[in-house]
């Protein structure tokens, strides 16, 4: 099992959505036995908290189910529960490797995953209020870092199947 934790500041709006679109496309790879996916913040301000509204609203739009995400904060057992930490920006990606416990995971950013990039973080609509731009990089994002895993844990379906 591949664990994938994605972080944020707030965790309302840019990790649960990364968490959400990954889900979805895990799902739709028939994955889910072989990834697991979660979300948290760096910041204390929403926990317990759903996803922001425009998050929401954009997720609703693509037919992306966010049930059950809930706002929640990094923990120490996250850095040995998930295999990757996946940052939304360098702020978040600092954060997690300030741990002394660091070691234990792979911390990453999501836009490393990204061929032809055009930011190097991705902005939080939290404070620009574009969630279009948002979810385009962040689905770009999870579609560069499941076809990584994919080849990296040889979890491609087809190899499954076919021997």
């Amino acid at each position: 099992m591949v664990r994938v934790l994605f972080v944020c500041l707030g965790n309302i709006c840019r990790s649960p959505m990364a968490e959400a679109i990954f889900r979805d496309l895990v799902q739709r790879e028939q994955l889910e036995d072989k990834i697991q996916v979660d979300s948290c913040g760096t910041g204390s301000w929403h926990l317990g908290e759903s996803p922001h509204s425009g998050t929401k609203d954009i997720l609703h739009e693509q037919g992306i189910s966010f049930d059950g995400i809930i706002s929640r904060l990094l923990k120490e057992e996250d850095y040995k529960q998930f295999d990757y930490m996946v940052a939304m920006d360098q702020h978040n990606f600092t954060a997690l490797q300030r741990s002394n416990n660091h070691d234990e995971a792979v911390i990453v950013k999501l836009m490393e995953f990204v061929e032809n990039i055009e930011e190097e973080d991705i902005p939080d609509p939290y404070y620009t209020g574009d969630f279009n731009q948002t979810y385009r990089l962040v689905l770009e994002g999870c579609h560069g870092l499941l076809q990584f895993l994919k080849e990296k844990h040889y979890l491609d379906q087809r190899r499954d199947t076919n021997g």
